[in-house]
């Protein structure tokens, strides 16, 4: 599968300034629409347009205005720079001059004049139908090996089972992910005790973390701090739903945030 999610998303007209959530790293990437409203990410302020976005190593802060209407697609690891043939530093408006290959532009014309997210859905769905798929969006060298962290299996270890040395994978991880084999199993084994805390909310921190892979707690709540940018006492079942690049929780009681994910992913790819 090439997209973890298509989704779409606004916040409810208000007085009472903008809203801010964490998005969770998922060593992704992805493609916002941004149809009304300025928002920012990580600190870096976006205007309406079509905003290309990094592979999300650590967690960040959004910030969406009030009356922000907003639309966009996540990839799977390693599929963002399969669809784009390169990897951006941070969040970055894409200039219609340089939107050449995917129309881009045109799919955020089309969404700008629709209101229904499910009519968001069908566009953007239509969209990676049509450019997703008509190249070799990841090498089979490193989907296999990005199988075998997932399995939990060391890094050292892939290697063993694979035909290319260690070297050779870590080159493609960088490539490809942006990243080295390591800082990938290492937001994997944050992700899954993330949603392991979520479904039992009473767990022993400690059997958790050996569950998991980490040394001890101690080093759960580091990792934690450093990937996730909160702590393992913090995760309660509220706080992961499924959302744009996990776009965290439900507004104030003054603001709403209105988020509808395609549950047909597992079609493109």
């Amino acid at each position: 599968m090439f997209v973890q999610a298509i989704w779409s998303a606004s916040v409810q007209q208000s007085e009472s300034g903008s809203i801010a959530k964490w998005l969770y790293s998922d060593a992704g990437s992805g493609i916002i629409f941004n149809l009304v409203g300025g928002l920012s990410i990580a600190g870096v302020p976006l205007p309406e347009g079509v905003i290309m976005l990094p592979v999300s190593k650590q967690a960040a802060n959004i910030s969406l205005p009030s009356g922000a209407r907003l639309a966009g697609i996540r990839f799977h690891p390693a599929i963002g720079y399969g669809v784009t043939g390169q990897h951006y530093d941070k969040p970055t408006l894409l200039p219609p001059s340089e939107d050449h290959q995917f129309n881009l532009y045109n799919t955020f014309a089309e969404l700008r004049q629709q209101l229904r997210p499910q009519s968001h859905l069908e566009t953007i769905h239509r969209w990676a139908e049509q450019h997703l798929g008509k190249s070799q969006m990841i090498p089979d060298a490193l989907d296999r090996a990005m199988q075998q962290i997932e399995q939990q299996e060391m890094v050292g270890r892939v290697a063993e089972l694979s035909t290319l040395s260690l070297r050779q994978i870590e080159r493609l991880f960088q490539h490809r992910l942006d990243m080295t084999p390591k800082h990938y199993q290492r937001i994997l084994r944050i992700r899954k005790a993330i949603h392991y805390l979520q479904q039992h909310s009473k767990a022993n921190l400690a059997e958790v973390a050996q569950q998991f892979g980490f040394s001890d707690q101690a080093h759960m709540t580091r990792e934690f701090r450093a990937i996730a940018s909160t702590t393992p006492t913090k995760i309660s079942p509220s706080s992961l739903r499924p959302q744009p690049s996990e776009l965290q929780g439900e507004a104030d009681s003054n603001q709403r945030t209105d988020l509808l994910a395609d549950q047909r992913r597992s079609k493109i790819g």
